[in-house]
């Protein structure tokens, strides 16, 4: 598009010519200012265009405000993260500080059970004297289930009298472990005599042993002393060793199945049992 010029007029005061005179005159210039047109626009697009700016600055503000939205959700989850695993683990500290009271707490009940078992069979065993033997069961002021030298086994304790000197008759024998809260063994089972024939060991002669609680009624039926009859029979059938008599001697160092033999009066060693229950060792 070609510019319009506009040409200024120049007029000069008095109407008149300027005189013609050999000094010139100074020129004075107009200036001259192109006109241009403003560009046309339409009136809906520029209402299109504020109406995008507009939401554009709208989208931008919810985006910040979400942005920011987001940033406090997750300092405040990390924060309450970190509260939660600090107090996970004041709970496991707890839990393993009561797993400890309780394991000691269960020692404590144990070691307090022993203590009742044990008051309670020293209880048991003191009712049986009339008067105590606290040396025989406390030597060294450390108590236990058997008196000294007799041997623990299925909850009885037994004694094999083993002196050199002093052996007694069957009657004699049975009142010496009387007198001791006992009585002459009675074997209850092939076990018991296993256990008994190991801990006895020949002495004098073939024909000496240890008496047991067995002995022969009037009807010829061998009874033990608590009253039952004889059911395991190791009777010694093929040999003679002494006098006959009514009163059961078990001779070591045989056959266990075959070691009884029927003495009369005779001096011989014996073994006593003092049924007891056998509940722990007093500490």
């Amino acid at each position: 598009m070609e510019e319009e010029i506009n040409y200024s007029t120049v007029v000069f005061k008095n109407g008149q010519l300027p005189p013609k005179e050999n000094k010139e005159e100074p020129t004075i210039y107009a200036v001259i200012t192109p006109k241009v047109p403003a560009t046309a626009v339409p009136d809906g697009e520029a209402a299109a265009a504020h109406a995008h700016s507009r939401a554009l600055a709208v989208f931008a503000g919810i985006l910040c405000v979400l942005l920011l939205a987001s940033i406090g959700v997750i300092v405040y989850i990390s924060v309450v993260m970190n509260q939660q695993t600090a107090n996970l683990s004041n709970l496991t500290a707890e839990y393993q500080q009561l797993m400890t009271e309780k394991s000691i707490l269960e020692r404590q009940t144990e070691e307090l059970s022993r203590a009742a078992d044990n008051l309670n069979w020293t209880l048991g065993v003191i009712r049986k004297y009339n008067n105590f033997p606290v040396l025989e069961f406390c030597p060294e002021e450390m108590c236990q289930p058997c008196q000294t030298d007799w041997i623990l086994f299925q909850g009885k304790c037994y004694l094999f009298y083993n002196e050199y000197y002093g052996w007694l008759t069957w009657r004699d024998s049975r009142k010496y472990c009387q007198d001791r809260a006992a009585d002459l063994v009675v074997i209850d089972s092939p076990h018991e005599h296993e256990f008994i024939s190991n801990h006895t060991k020949f002495y004098y002669d073939r024909a000496h042993g240890y008496w047991l609680g067995l002995y022969e009624t009037a009807d010829k039926n061998w009874l033990w002393i608590d009253g039952h009859n004889d059911t395991l029979g190791y009777w010694i059938v093929t040999d003679e060793l002494g006098d006959r008599g009514p009163y059961a001697l078990l001779i070591p160092e045989r056959n266990p199945t075959a070691s009884w033999d029927k003495a009369g009066y005779m001096y011989n060693k014996f073994i006593c049992v003092e049924k007891t229950e056998f509940r722990k060792n007093l500490r």
